[in-house]
Order: structure tokens, then C-alpha cells, then sequence
């Protein structure tokens, strides 16, 4: 099997609240030991909710050498090594592939609108940078272009491009990425937690699915009950993440998520400046949020 199957956990980085917002170590083991027992398949630093765009790369590779460290191999920890500077990505995947990352996923760049040729020079240039496996990762709404069908089918001749996570929430590209994959041996894994079962169905290998964070085990048991054709069951929990992200969606990325957290018990302090504190008034509704899936609070 693929070790790009199943619920791979996008971890959030717990900050503490001092000046410099620094990572908390602490916090962090705590959540890793928290998503390995519900069950993930995998384990992601520095995507979206990981705040990779908030971090220094000498944060990066100290932050992930220390979750692949405390995951000791239990499952495979994938790094997000994506940049808008070719170098940049070059040299953040060869320190992750260094410290022991089973595979990487690497965003294209964003800000600057460049053209597909451009972006198959960026991934080609990344992916034969180093020897473990890479995906590629669409999210247009953060970086403004979407990663067509033709980019991925131009680079799926480099062995190490394994994939690609798509984050748009349109089925359509999605579908697209599914008919380069059959024909190049690609996975494709769905970043939309609300169109899991949807994506499961059209063919996709997993999901990077950022509500696991919380509810780790109703994502687990989700694919579980995709995988065991057990449709009613399936329509059950994919309906039942939906509380969570009515609450992700009352914040930027991943301001509510971490706050939820943190309420339950998981000291992932705030996201990192510009963004700010979840407001109080959020607080209340976070904790309704909770109560509704028996989680305790403070």
C-alpha cells in the first residue's frame, strides 16, 4: 500500500505565548501522541494548518526533526517544503529528506502569478533535488493559481513525484488530477475534509484532512467505512465533521482550529502574529462545538 493512503494529519504548530510565539515542544508531543492513537495514517508538518508560512526555515527542520524523532516510524511524517523561491524549496527538501522525512509536499509558489512552464521547472527542479517521495500541493484560494492537470501529467516522469493533495474543493480538477493518476501511477489525495467521501468514491488513495487534528478517530473511522463499502455508515460521519468546520470557518486558518484544541485540553497556545486571538465570544460557541462530540473542556 501507498504511504500516500488513508487520513494523513496536517498537525497544527503549537505556539507558546511568549514574545516570540515560540514552538512548544511539549504541546507538540502531546498532539502527535494524540493523533497516532486515533488511528492516522500519517503524519504532515507545515502545510496550511501548520502555519509554514509563519515559520522560519530553521524552524521547519528543528520542529519536524522532533516530531519524526517522537513518531519513531509508527507511521510515515511527511514535511512541507514548498516556497516561493525555487533555492528556498531546493534546500528545505534536502534538510528534510536529511532529518528522516518519508516523503515531502510541496505547494507551488504564490504571490507571484508565474506561468505553467515556469511552475514545471519549479516542481521538476525540487522533485530531482532529492530521492524520497514528493506531492504536489493545490490550494488556488491561498496561491492564486490553480495547478492544472497538464502541469502534474509533465512532471509525473520524475520518479519521485508521487501525487498531488488537492485543496480546491471543485470535484472537476480533482477529476482531472484522477485521469493523469490512473495512466502515471499517481495518488491522489483530497485536503477538502468535506468531500472525503466524494473524492473516495471518484478514486482518491486518502485525505490530508485538518479536522483529524480534533476528531482523529471519526476521520479514521470515516475512510474505514469508505473502505469497507459501508455507505450508510460512511454518510453518518462524513456529516458529523461538519460541526467542526462550521467552527473552522468563524476564523482564519487555523485560529479556531487551535483554539478547539486548546479548550480540549491540547496546549497548542494561538496561531502565530498576523493573525490574532480567537475572540471570546467564539470561545462559547467552540464549546457547544465540543460538547456535541463529548470532548471536555475548560
Amino acid at each position: 500500500m501507498s504511504i500516500f493512503s488513508g487520513i494523513i494529519v496536517p498537525m497544527v504548530t503549537p505556539f507558546k505565548r511568549d514574545a516570540e510565539q515560540s514552538i512548544s515542544y511539549d504541546a507538540t508531543e502531546q498532539l502527535v501522541e494524540k493523533i497516532i492513537s486515533g488511528g492516522a495514517s500519517g503524519i504532515f508538518t507545515f502545510g496550511s494548518n501548520g502555519e509554514f508560512h509563519v515559520c522560519s526555515a530553521a524552524e521547519k527542520i528543528d520542529f519536524s526533526k522532533f516530531v519524526i524523532d517522537v513518531v519513531a516510524g509508527r507511521i510515515p511524517v511527511f514535511v512541507g517544503t514548498g516556497s516561493c523561491s525555487t533555492h528556498e524549496a531546493v534546500e528545505l527538501s534536502k534538510r528534510a529528506e536529511a532529518i528522516g522525512a518519508d516523503a515531502l509536499s510541496v505547494i507551488n509558489p504564490y504571490f507571484l502569478g508565474i506561468s505553467d512552464a515556469q511552475l514545471i521547472t519549479y516542481f521538476k527542479t525540487v522533485a530531482e533535488s532529492v530521492k524520497i517521495p514528493m506531492i504536489l500541493y493545490n490550494i488556488p484560494k491561498a496561491t492564486g493559481k490553480n495547478i492544472s492537470k497538464e502541469v502534474l501529467a509533465e512532471v509525473s516522469s520524475i520518479d519521485t513525484v508521487r501525487g498531488i493533495k488537492d485543496s480546491s474543493g471543485d470535484l472537476d480538477i480533482l477529476r482531472g488530477y484522477l485521469d493523469v493518476a490512473e495512466s502515471n501511477n499517481l495518488d491522489v489525495l483530497v485536503g477538502s475534509d468535506g468531500k472525503i467521501s466524494a473524492a473516495y468514491k471518484l478514486g482518491a488513495s486518502g485525505a490530508i484532512a485538518g479536522t483529524a487534528n480534533l476528531i482523529t478517530e471519526i476521520v479514521v473511522d470515516l475512510w474505514k467505512a469508505l473502505e469497507a463499502g459501508d455507505a450508510k455508515q460512511a454518510e453518518v460521519l462524513q456529516a458529523e465533521i461538519e460541526p467542526l468546520r462550521d467552527i473552522l470557518h468563524l476564523g482564519s486558518t487555523p485560529q479556531t482550529l487551535k483554539r478547539s484544541l486548546e479548550l480540549a485540553g491540547y496546549s497548542v497556545g494561538p496561531a502565530r502574529c498576523p493573525v490574532t486571538e480567537v475572540a471570546k465570544e467564539i470561545d462559547g460557541k467552540i464549546c457547544m462545538m465540543l460538547d456535541h462530540y463529548g470532548i471536555s473542556h475548560k
